[in-house]
């Protein structure tokens, strides 16, 4: 399967998100890509244990105070902190470690793969979105895909 049919799978598959990180600032890339993705279908739980609320949403101050399940656990944090956050990914059950763009641990992520968990990395779940089902126009982005054919959202 190439990168870009997993990342598609991931994407396609994946309902709920919580965003390690998320700011309440509205210029900071976090809170871009989370109310990106809330604006595309998908539940998002903030995790800042400073915040009460952001985008409408409770906050939660970790991984293991959250209600429910969780399909992927997005990353904004420095890359020291991927570790520990690996091990709660574990902890809860999630399905995906993403590491946002930067952010690279192969140790944390050889972890998580051991563990039953897929793993992405130094990437944007929004602009992969966008990249894979339509959403970077003409703004000089280098998508990497060569297709007339826009991908569809898969059923899952």
């Amino acid at each position: 399967m190439s990168e870009i049919e997993r990342l598609s799978r991931i994407l396609g598959a994946s309902k709920t998100i919580a965003v390690v990180g998320l700011s309440a600032n509205w210029y900071r890339p976090s809170y871009f890509a989370a109310k990106y993705l809330l604006d595309h279908g998908y539940e998002v739980s903030p995790v800042n244990p400073a915040q009460e609320e952001i985008l409408g949403r409770p906050c939660y101050p970790d991984l293991e105070s959250l209600p429910g399940t969780v399909d992927v656990v997005d990353i904004f944090q420095r890359v020291e902190r991927v570790p520990a956050l690996v091990e709660s990914a574990i902890e809860i059950g999630a399905k995906v470690v993403w590491m946002q763009l930067g952010i690279e641990h192969e140790q944390a992520a050889k972890r998580a793969r051991e563990a039953g968990l897929e793993v992405v990395m130094n990437r944007c779940m929004k602009i992969e979105y966008a990249r894979l089902f339509g959403g970077l126009g003409f703004c000089g982005v280098n998508t990497r895909v060569i297709s007339a054919k826009r991908l569809q959202r898969a059923p899952y």
